[in-house]
């Protein structure tokens, strides 16, 4: 942290001890309203097949069900607030300064504690109700609000302890009420409601006091200001709401172009978190241009590139790299399971920005789009909207973030990551996966990034699943690139570099071309070369650069998808696997320096893992090679697709 960080921080605590004894009334409203409705018609074009999928989801909340973070729950017909399914415990009660909420011996996993309390799935219910004009899905909202806000009042209990959950919160409530118009009910449960005021109230407060900061300001303080400037626009009957509303959209401009490449990725380098921002960012707009509030002039822009750049790195089937942490989370939700959540936010971007003539098609439907795209203004270059020059062909060299995603003409996508170790001093989301390689055929994992399964209370597990042998990359001597400190904490930073990124090769059915290398590593260097000839080979060359007495040990490990089925005989492993009732078969020839090893599935250490999701983890087959380094010598592996 630099010294105004401290400073701010030393502020935090000092403003947390007088809250303690100090606990305000929220002040008295007269005559509010709600105006910040959807335009006339819009619910119109939603398609009959999204619906359809959103009524079925919401069916399956009314009958209480839900499934989060790979754990089934059938008690959401009247939740526990406090609840954790997965450990069995309750948060305790008290102040919300005082909760422990990383200790899950304690609390139980907060993610699954403060999941629910999102109240995303609130917010497809009252989704049903726009497109039903049921009043059973109106009335479940309603019961469910009143019994959280009468569970949870202001600065009391886990509910209150990070700014990320009660900004996605506010989202949340504005468009429960927006979604809930219409119903005889609407008005008595917001703007004639004391308790929903003075919840609505205190939960600007809060986060106009508590902003994250410094080297903790990725995610979460857009979150924050994206909930508060919604809150500020659409429920602006406070005092303070139009103050409010100037701080969110300033810091709200400030984050975004600080938490985005010129290039357009996010700077985490944590692909679920540039979804997240994203979703976050077109929400705030879509509230501002609904009150017709002037979105400072680099907001649209920023939100521009970040989705041309999505949809350059998607593959074939629209799935972006499995980069860096994921943790499955939304910044507004209105659509039911199946609907595909890239290809949503590419539909919404062609509905707000217009696509381009490389983007990927969008087949799939979705709520969403049509509900944003009837408030926010359609981006037109004028004289407060600078004019942004857009990539005339796909982009496949992301030179700031360091990603370079390699295509064959058809089938093969191959992601090569040669850029900076995460975002800010603490690169909370980063992964040790530097010159690590991501491999597709047609959509599916072959070469995989494992993903992310936990944050808290399971350290091994947190541990295997950012570290540099849970990667397709070299380890040297046991040790991971980057020095971690913490679940969400490194404190040195491996530094890579790109030496050549020519992707156009394997287009025509010649070869793309890429290199890099990073120096975690201390006296040497890791330096990879990858070669992508059509779709029939990609080529991977490993250097450990400097001579060393005695030998550096070894590791290269190749992650496969949980798909792929493997026969490593020796130092060949015969992989196949089915797509679309289609068999499918490779060969990886792997370097015969080393000895070759199948793992799968194994816990004690963790290896031979593949986690599709947030708190979901299956078995896969992970091949490692061991052996010695003792100067410049080349590991060359091969992968060959056949057919």
């Amino acid at each position: 942290m630099g010294p105004r960080e401290v400073g701010g921080r030393v502020g935090d605590s000092v403003r947390r001890r007088r809250w303690r004894s100090v606990r305000p009334e929220s002040p008295s409203v007269a005559g509010a309203g709600f105006t910040a409705v959807l335009p006339a018609g819009t619910l119109d074009a939603v398609p009959p097949d999204a619906a359809k999928r959103l009524v079925a989801e919401a069916d399956r909340l009314m009958a209480g069900h839900a499934e989060y973070f790979g754990v089934d729950r059938d008690d959401l017909a009247d939740p526990d607030w406090w609840y954790d399914p997965r450990t069995g415990r309750r948060a305790p009660w008290g102040h919300a300064f005082d909760v422990p909420y990383r200790n899950e011996d304690v609390v139980g996993d907060i993610k699954q504690i403060w999941e629910l309390s999102r109240h995303q799935y609130l917010t497809v219910l009252a989704a049903a109700y726009a497109i039903t004009r049921d009043e059973r899905y109106a009335e479940r909202v309603a019961g469910h609000l009143r019994s959280w806000w009468a569970a949870n009042a202001p600065l009391r209990g886990v509910h209150w302890t990070s700014g990320i959950e009660l900004g996605i919160r506010l989202l949340s409530w504005v468009w429960i009420r927006r979604l809930l118009d219409g119903w005889p009910g609407a008005a008595g449960l917001f703007e004639g409601n004391p308790v929903a005021l003075h919840q609505i109230w205190h939960h600007q407060r809060w986060l106009a006091a508590f902003p994250s900061r410094g080297s903790s300001a990725n995610n979460h303080v857009i979150a924050e200001a994206a909930g508060q400037l919604a809150a500020a626009c659409a429920f602006g009957w406070f005092p303070a709401s139009a103050r409010w509303r100037a701080d969110a959209l300033r810091s709200l401009e400030r984050q975004l172009r600080g938490n985005t490449f010129a290039s357009g990725l996010n700077r985490e380098l944590a692909t679920e978190y540039h979804g997240l921002v994203l979703e976050l960012g077109l929400a705030a707009v879509a509230e501002a241009d609904a009150a017709g509030v002037p979105v400072p002039a680099s907001i649209r822009p920023v939100l521009l590139r970040m989705t041309d750049a999505l949809a350059a790195v998607v593959d074939g089937r629209l799935r972006p790299p499995r980069q860096g942490d994921a943790d499955d989370g939304h910044g507004l939700v209105v659509d039911g399971s199946g609907t595909d959540r890239w290809g949503s936010l590419l539909a919404t971007g062609d509905a707000v920005f217009g696509r381009l003539a490389w983007w990927p098609e969008v087949t799939g439907t979705d709520v969403r789009t049509p509900l944003l795209a009837a408030l926010i203004r359609p981006y037109s270059p004028d004289g407060t909207v600078p004019a942004v020059s857009r990539p005339a062909g796909r982009p496949a060299h992301f030179a700031d973030a360091g990603m370079t995603v390699l295509r064959g003409p058809a089938d093969v996508w191959c992601r090569c990551d040669g850029g900076p170790h995460g975002f800010l001093s603490i690169a909370a989301h980063a992964h040790a996966d530097a010159l690590s390689v991501e491999v597709r055929h047609d959509g599916v994992d072959v070469l995989a990034d494992p993903g992310t399964f936990c944050y808290h209370g399971q350290p091994e597990w947190r541990r295997y699943f950012r570290s540099t042998l849970g990667h397709n990359t070299l380890q040297l001597d046991g040790a991971d690139q980057s020095v971690s400190g913490g679940p969400f904490l490194w404190t040195r930073h491996a530094r890579s570099r790109v030496l050549v990124a020519d992707a156009s090769g394997a287009r025509g059915g010649g070869t793309a071309r890429w290199c890099a290398e990073h120096d975690g590593y201390r006296g040497a260097v890791h330096r990879r070369r990858v070669e992508l000839t059509g779709d029939r080979e990609l080529r991977v060359v490993d250097e450990v650069r400097g001579r060393h007495r005695p030998p550096r040990a070894v590791r290269l490990a190749f992650h496969l998808g949980p798909a792929i089925a493997a026969d490593l005989v020796g130092n060949r492993a015969s992989l196949t696997w089915t797509r679309d009732g289609e068999d499918r078969s490779a060969t990886l020839d792997l370097p015969g320096q080393l000895t070759w090893r199948a793992h799968r599935g194994e816990s004690d250490p963790p290896l031979g893992w593949y986690s599709a999701g947030f708190g979901r983890k299956e078995p896969s087959t992970t091949l490692v090679g061991t052996g010695l380094a003792d100067g410049v010598e080349e590991f060359t592996t091969v992968l060959g697709f056949r057919g």
